[in-house]
């Protein structure tokens, strides 16, 4: 005898009599390979790969974020500009370093560098133009503000918000700096030689700043923000506590630039560093880190003038700080946006705020507009042809 499971389990099953009887050609018939209920999963789970196989297909050919038309290596482009002082640096208050200057009103502490309210711009999301803006506050202050980046040395910080193409750029900037315009670090970074021991003074970390950042655009499926920013330091040499404070000022434009992918991993582009600092002297290099001319001291060298009908390339230019908060004499004092004016390579004179002294110098007279030190002299452009 065979049981119930025995005949169920056979692949061949013989026809009973009254089926025979009806004329069927065969005696036997061959039975399912598979169960039905099997069957039915294997046709329900081939339809899911078939589905799961033809979403990937779509997702490839219609993908929300859409490759960047721009530029796959981003490259930032530097202009530095020394500013000389005409005399001897004056020294500040110990108690309140920053009185009497245009950075007494300055912002000072984790806050001191606020963004704008955010809003859709193109294919950015609100959520994304935020984001956007965090990440720019997030970089100025790393590398402006952060001690251990001004003072100690660490790039640690602002290495990490920089977009991976730009890594290898940077790195070379930082252990090999070149006067070439772009690679220089401290168009990355605001930074003094940790070796000269500077110490920041004045409370708050001894920095004040004062700027803006721009409303977005886009441009090749990319958001572009641009900031101006000026950073005030308190410094003191090595040495006692009793040694004279002197203010250093930094005037920093920066572009930045950024994919949907930087925004959702908290990177950015720097594309653009236009950067004046000072008291510095010219001639000496800045391209690694700046050396400022301390409480007490005067500029060496002197400043070259350029002349514009001499057709030989335009090598490093330096500006003048201002010595009263008035701009160097025979420069008429400027409130517009920065100026920029090509002779050779690019060299931009930025002016500066008009609300108060330069760092670093003596008050202004009263009742007059003022300009920073931060206003380099406008170059005479370069003549097409000869004046006849």
């Amino acid at each position: 005898m065979f049981d119930e499971s025995f005949v169920r389990a056979a692949r061949i099953q013989e026809y009973s009599a009254s089926e025979r009887l009806d004329g069927t050609a065969r005696s036997v018939r061959v039975r399912h390979v598979l169960p039905r209920s099997l069957a039915r999963q294997a046709v329900a789970l081939l339809m899911l790969l078939v589905l799961a196989f033809g979403f990937a297909i779509y997702m490839g050919v219609r993908h929300p974020y859409r490759a960047p038309a721009g530029d796959s290596n981003p490259q930032l482009r530097v202009t530095l500009i020394p500013l000389v002082p005409t005399g001897t640096v004056a020294a500040v208050p110990v108690s309140a370093p920053f009185a009497g200057s245009a950075a007494a009103t300055y912002r000072s502490g984790p806050g001191a560098i606020n963004a704008p309210a955010a809003e859709r711009v193109g294919d950015f999301a609100e959520s994304e133009v935020y984001q956007a803006y965090q990440t720019a506050v997030e970089y100025l202050t790393a590398s402006a503000i952060d001690p251990r980046a001004v003072t100690g040395g660490d790039v640690g910080t602002v290495r990490n918000l920089l977009d991976p193409a730009q890594l290898d750029q940077f790195e070379a900037s930082v252990t090999h700096p070149s006067a070439d315009g772009s690679q220089e670090a401290t168009g990355w970074l605001v930074r003094f030689d940790p070796a000269e021991h500077l110490q920041l003074v004045g409370g708050a970390g001894g920095v004040r700043v004062k700027g803006q950042l721009f409303p977005p655009q886009t441009s090749n499926d990319m958001l572009e923000i641009s900031t101006d920013h000026t950073f005030v330091y308190a410094l003191r040499g090595p040495g006692s506590p009793d040694m004279p404070i002197s203010l250093f000022t930094v005037r920093r434009q920066l572009q930045f630039r950024f994919t949907h992918r930087d925004l959702e991993q908290d990177h950015l582009q720097v594309t653009a560093a236009e950067v004046a600092a000072g008291p510095l002297s010219c001639g000496n290099g800045v391209e690694s880190y700046f050396r400022p001319i301390l409480a007490g001291g005067q500029a060496t060298g002197r400043i070259n003038g350029v002349n514009p009908f001499d057709q030989n390339p335009v090598t490093a230019v330096c500006a003048p700080l201002g010595s009263d908060g008035a701009p160097p004499s025979g420069t008429p004092t400027t409130s517009g946006p920065a100026v920029t004016a090509s002779a050779g390579p690019t060299v931009t004179a930025s002016a500066g705020p008009t609300d108060g002294t330069a760092a670093g110098t003596p008050g202004a007279t009263p009742g007059r507009a003022q300009a920073t030190g931060l206003t380099p002299p406008p170059r005479t452009p370069q003549a097409s042809h000869p004046a006849l």
